[in-house]
């Protein structure tokens, strides 16, 4: 679907599951909608996923399966997740998935305003980069 769209109907399982099974980088990502206002993607995620955070946008994270533990604003926040929990930060919160308990570990993820695919900055620059983060999956 392209950002000129004014509506749509996702079938979000079906979308994850179109996703691969092992990535170089932390996570694949499939843009539903990608509109200046908000995008809406499905992403699975390969490894724990190091501190970082988001400059441009507030992200609800809706976790379709998988379980592990994920932490906001600092690690002694850190608690276990699981399907259908609703995680939300504000832009800049520093936030980090340290463990992955089961897998495959999947989320749909509404960002507003839309999320560049660039916009992360880890707390450790030393842990990667926006091209080690994520690749986007071709349709």
């Amino acid at each position: 679907m392209d950002d000129v769209t004014r509506s749509g109907r996702f079938e979000v399982l079906k979308v994850a599951a179109t996703l691969p099974a092992a990535a170089a980088t932390l996570l694949v990502d499939r843009y539903l909608v990608d509109r200046e206002a908000a995008s809406a993607r499905v992403f699975r995620v390969y490894r724990p996923t190091p501190p970082h955070f988001h400059r441009g946008c507030d992200e609800f994270l809706y976790v379709l399966s998988g379980r592990g533990t994920f932490w906001m604003g600092d690690a002694s926040t850190e608690a276990e997740f699981g399907p259908g929990e609703l995680l939300f930060f504000e832009r800049g919160t520093v936030h980090a998935l340290p463990s992955m308990l089961e897998e495959p570990v999947m989320f749909l993820s509404i960002d507003t305003p839309r999320r560049e695919p660039t916009d992360i900055v880890f707390v450790n620059p030393e842990d990667g980069t926006p091209e080690t983060f994520m690749a986007r999956n071709a349709e």
